[in-house]
């Protein structure tokens, strides 16, 4: 009986320093690496762009399911009876991202967005149309646009096997909510590998000083391609010796990302493209190499409440107040920095994962890193 006590206190020991406990990561920001210039919005995070929603289901069941789904809203009303501007920009167009023609053609965007694997798009598909005919005031709709994007998790997950059901699909919808954003090996990032560790779900904002107009940008990724990690321009890649084409391809750099980008600015569909394409410079500062096999898409929508389209209206032209094109740089500078800020949240919030046929992929290890970005005086020593 002497010996119970001694005995709790190590369990209780071992418990406290478990790989578990010792695995807790934060965000880039908060081991005091700074990306860019601009200020953040409150959380960081897509949701600082007023009334942008994200929900988020996560899939792992056994060994080898490692998937998910991430729902984006502009809105927390019907999207489909008031519709936001959006723009979509192809960096690579190696993906499936259902729904884009119609974005391109009109200029708005009419469900919310879905992030998922490669072939549970038609899934989504159904469960964002389910959805759309079910809201209110949609009674007579017979025609819904669902926007879903892409990447590939069959490194990590049994994609063959479709396991994102419409339920999960609708669930995330239903959960969607503002505030933080859950990052890493969640929701549509379970299964993604990125630089060759585990990848994710990453999100960041900025937010334009007053003189500037004060609008705020949100981008939220889905992170599953390759290149050569740089983290505020040190090769922390390079020197952790891995990244794509070390030693005859070892190292694979085909991939996808999908980057969502919110404003609240006021921006048509053509400012909204010019904005999403710059999303692309914050891929290609983290190393990214928008590679053959890659599919990366941008999608960037504003929420600004005098640009919504109405689905039925009597008025046969609609009055708008744009921002105007000398003042999109500072929106563009947001939009590159909070994406690459987003992309490598996603890395330093994902977790070392076992998935399918016991495929074990790394996450990226923070202790060296960390030490990279001191010896390169991005941290002080």
């Amino acid at each position: 009986m002497k010996q119970f006590p001694l005995l709790l206190l190590l369990m209780m020991l071992m418990v406290s320093t478990s790989p578990a406990s010792a695995q807790e990561r934060k965000r880039l920001r908060e081991y005091g690496a700074k990306i860019g210039v601009l200020p953040t919005g409150k959380e960081n995070a897509i949701t600082d762009v007023a009334g942008v929603l994200v929900g988020q289901v996560t899939l792992q069941q056994g060994q080898q399911v490692r998937t998910g789904v991430t729902a984006i809203l502009p809105h927390a009303g019907n999207l489909f009876q008031e519709k936001v501007p959006a723009a979509v920009y192809v960096g690579n167009g190696f993906g499936k991202l259902a729904g884009s023609t119609q974005v391109q053609e009109l200029g708005n965007l009419e469900t919310p967005i879905i992030l998922t694997n490669t072939l549970s798009v038609a899934t989504a598909m159904h469960a964002v149309i389910t959805h759309t005919l079910q809201q209110p005031g949609n009674e007579k709709v017979q025609s819904v646009n669902a926007l879903v994007g892409e990447t590939n998790d069959g490194g990590l997950n049994d994609i063959r096997g479709r396991h994102v059901t419409e339920k999960h699909v609708l669930e995330a919808i239903r959960k969607a909510a503002a505030g933080p954003v859950a990052e890493g090996n969640v929701g549509a990032g379970t299964g993604t590998i990125c630089f060759g560790y585990k990848g994710g779900i990453g999100t960041s904002s900025r937010k334009l000083p007053a003189n500037l107009g004060g609008y705020t940008v949100g981008v939220l990724v889905q992170s599953n391609f390759g290149g050569v990690l740089q983290i505020a321009g040190v090769p922390v890649g390079q020197e952790l010796g891995r990244f794509s084409f070390r030693q005859q391809i070892l190292e694979k750099a085909d991939g996808s990302c999908m980057i969502v980008v919110a404003t609240d600015a006021p921006l048509d569909a053509r400012n909204l493209e010019r904005l999403a394409s710059r999303a692309m410079l914050g891929l290609g500062k983290t190393g990214g190499l928008a590679s053959n096999g890659s599919g990366d898409y941008v999608i960037a929508f504003s929420t600004h409440p005098g640009l919504r389209v109405p689905y039925e209206t009597k008025d046969k032209t609609q009055t708008m107040t744009l921002l105007r094109n000398d003042e999109m740089s500072s929106l563009f500078m947001g939009a590159i920095e909070a994406t690459e800020e987003a992309i490598l949240n996603s890395l330093f919030k994902a977790e070392t994962t076992i998935g399918k046929d016991k495929t074990k992929v790394e996450a990226l290890p923070l202790d060296k890193t960390i030490d990279l970005l001191k010896k390169h005086h991005v941290l002080n020593p």
